[in-house]
């Protein structure tokens, strides 16, 4: 009965004790994984055009959502695009419309050597929108965004443009990390920031220009556009620094002591886990043992 008694709680224990594994283990795998994918690796990744636009044709009786991305690329997975335009169907009566189209398009994104980088050129290039075919939405002559992140240094994030800008068929200049508004009646309105640029100890990400649309050409509903395009973002994640490895302690000569003989035991290293599962077989033996002398004490009386 007592035997009984003593194994059920342990096998209870262990029962418990692997369910709480086996509850922890995927969610643990899980986190691990992902710190290696992101954390350990370093990580990059570049666009050149990315639009999250709605579109309502028709009084808004038809409700289309414009979600286009042009030469995007993440790294270590991919590396380098040079697609020149980007096109959208089923918004301009079933034929393909073509939102932007450049001279050069390129977006790349490389992770090696302890250094992740983002990097996009966008050079004579027009965005359009439904609504307004012959009327761009914006044109530029050239845009660069690059993000820069190497293991145990300040990430780096820059954006640079190169020549003029228009928004709307008008001519606008752009302030460095600042807002600008561009509103023309009968078209629209157009809210830029140029330059935005952010970083953290680890990431950092660049983008030349986004945009902020509302267009609703002469305002006969024709195609209303909402929402934001993105032009030439970068963006970066470091790989994990190496941690320096310190050689193992080693132990004086002096301290050397010998494995057996006199001297060693629990005495001297102040016991282990086993400690008490010993002591209870000692006790056990010497109980044993002193009964065993009281009946032969009794036999010989």
């Amino acid at each position: 009965m007592n035997g009984k008694n003593f194994r059920l709680p342990v096998r209870r224990l262990a029962a418990v004790a692997t369910a709480t594994a086996l509850a922890a283990g995927p969610a643990v795998l899980a986190g691990a994984g992902t710190a290696h994918a992101t954390g350990d690796q370093g990580h990059a990744s570049a666009v050149v055009l990315r639009t999250g636009l709605d579109v309502s044709l028709l009084n808004k009786t038809v409700n289309v959502p414009l979600a286009v991305s042009l030469n995007q690329v993440e790294a270590p997975r991919s590396a380098e695009k040079t697609a020149l335009s980007a096109t959208l169907n089923g918004v301009d009566g079933g034929k393909p419309f073509n939102v932007l189209a450049a001279q050069a398009a390129s977006a790349r994104a490389t992770v090696s050597s302890g250094r992740a980088e983002g990097y996009t050129n966008l050079a004579h290039a027009g965005v359009h929108v439904p609504g307004l075919p012959l009327l761009s939405l914006i044109e530029i002559e050239k845009v660069t965004s690059e993000a820069t992140c190497a293991a145990g240094k300040t990430p780096v994030a820059t954006s640079n443009l190169l020549g003029s800008v228009s928004v709307l068929g008008k001519k606008v200049t752009l302030t460095t990390g600042g807002t600008t508004d561009v509103k023309v009646p009968g078209v629209g309105e157009v809210r830029l920031d140029l330059s935005k640029r952010e970083t953290t100890s680890r990431t950092a990400a660049a983008t030349a220009l986004e945009l902020k649309v509302s267009v609703n050409p002469l305002k006969l509903n024709v195609a209303e556009v909402e929402g934001t395009l993105t032009l030439a973002k970068a963006t970066c994640e470091a790989p994990a620094a190496a941690a320096p490895q310190s050689p193992a302690p080693s132990a004086p000569a002096g301290d050397t002591k010998p494995q057996g003989g006199e001297g060693s035991g629990l005495a001297e290293t102040g016991g282990n886990s086993m400690t008490p599962y010993i002591a209870g077989g000692a006790l056990a033996l010497v109980v044993a043992g002193g009964g065993a002398v009281a009946l032969a004490r009794r036999g010989r009386g």
